[in-house]
């Protein structure tokens, strides 16, 4: 949750930021602010340069928000891999290590049962059968 408001007070800056600089810029071309501080000239409203600036800022602006949000979402699920310990397998959740096991069935209410898949039960197959090769071999002692 704390990581998500993160994310989202990002979005909501760079929103805010853009809409800022939007304003200030649309309000200086219409209302000439460097003329209106530092002389006592008449002026007239400009339309078109500053709508003009104003759509390529909005067109920045959706180019910034579109990467921004595809980043934000590249890293939420960065954030969501599930780590798993290299040696006994146990799996980090919600701050506590568990085997597979109880983490399905906490984090997915998925009940578990053990199996053995058809490459694992080749190999074994294949070890049990060198084994018992290698002792048919071995000259008896005794």
């Amino acid at each position: 949750m704390v990581k998500n408001s993160h994310l989202a007070r990002i979005v909501v800056y760079q929103n805010v930021g853009f809409l800022a600089v939007i304003i200030l810029c649309y309000l200086n071309e219409l209302l000439q602010l460097p003329s209106l501080i530092f002389s006592d000239h008449p002026f007239n409203f400009l339309y078109r340069r500053p709508t003009l600036e104003m759509l390529l800022f909005l067109a920045v602006w959706l180019l910034v928000s579109n990467s921004t949000r595809r980043l934000l979402k590249q890293v939420r699920q960065l954030e969501d891999f599930l780590r798993v310990c290299s040696w006994c397998r146990r799996i980090d959740y919600k701050g506590e290590w568990m085997p597979l096991e109880e983490f399905m069935e906490q984090g997915f209410d998925t009940p578990t049962t053990h199996g053995i898949c058809p490459e694992c039960l080749r190999q074994k197959k294949e070890a049990i059968e060198r084994e018992r090769r290698a002792r048919q071999s071995e000259p008896a002692t005794g």
